[in-house]
């Protein structure tokens, strides 16, 4: 098992204003459609995005819920090659203004789409451009996160950057390919804890074999969450131990596909 991040998944109020955001600022594409009873998933991607690259997934309920953001989510990251001029693109198309480049140093900058949620740009010589590049999560162990990706999904260190009130960590699946995308976890000094919220739903992996890797992962000592049978043998859902849902999936029993 390789356990490669197949996409991350928000919730938003208005699937069309999200999608002519993500469509029209990012250049995103539809990749695929799953349209329930009562809520619609919509991927999305660049359209030149490599077989490494990870989607973003929207989840809109038809019951016209509303959100909280909470802490425990951070942000996903997008990859440009200039974070200046991809700022000041976004802010010539009527993207509001939220932390520019100066304001970060220099190396990266943040938007947010219509719902709240953040979206960093970082500067990489690699990957289709509005690419994912991770998800950043808030952990309140560092140890026990770091040791629960390496230890559950064999992930290894491709980054770190210790500051001095808190600490970032990147890690991907071993052999992982360069479009692929990180997990970021941070972990602030000061013993906070965080509100899980629920306008982030969760990560994914993907898996060639969905039982066989459920197994795998509870022999590991993953919480047995939503075990494959209760989702009808087409994805399954472990936590981490901050509670962050993550769902395991073979793509090729994925509905909408």
């Amino acid at each position: 098992m390789t356990y490669a991040l197949d996409h991350v998944m928000m919730r938003v109020e208005d699937l069309e204003e999200s999608l002519d955001w993500y469509q029209t600022h990012l250049e995103y594409e539809e990749k695929g459609r799953w349209e329930a009873d009562t809520f619609t998933n919509v991927y999305l991607g660049p359209e030149d995005a490599g077989e490494d690259a990870a989607v973003l997934e929207l989840t809109y309920n038809h019951d016209d819920r509303t959100y909280e953001m909470g802490d425990a989510w951070g942000h996903i990251a997008v990859r440009v090659e200039d974070v200046f001029d991809a700022y000041e693109e976004l802010m010539d198309a009527g993207v509001a203004d939220y932390r520019d480049p100066e304001s970060c140093g220099g190396s990266y900058a943040f938007v947010k789409d219509p719902d709240g949620h953040e979206v960093e740009l970082v500067e990489r010589d690699h990957g289709a451009r509005w690419s994912l590049d991770h998800t950043m999560m808030r952990v309140e162990d560092a140890d026990e996160a770091i040791g629960f990706w390496t230890r559950k999904f064999e992930y290894e260190h491709t980054g770190r950057w210790e500051s001095d009130t808190f600490a970032n960590y990147f890690l991907k699946p071993q052999d992982a390919g360069e479009e692929a995308m990180a997990v970021e976890l941070t972990y602030n000094y000061d013993g906070r804890t965080y509100d899980m919220g629920d306008a982030w739903g969760h990560v994914c992996v993907r898996v060639d074999d969905l039982h066989e890797a459920w197994d795998e992962l509870v022999v590991r000592g993953a919480e047995a969450y939503r075990d494959p049978e209760s989702c009808d043998d087409m994805f399954a859902f472990t936590k981490d131990p901050d509670g962050h849902e993550i769902e395991l999936l073979n793509p090729t029993d994925a509905p909408g596909e």
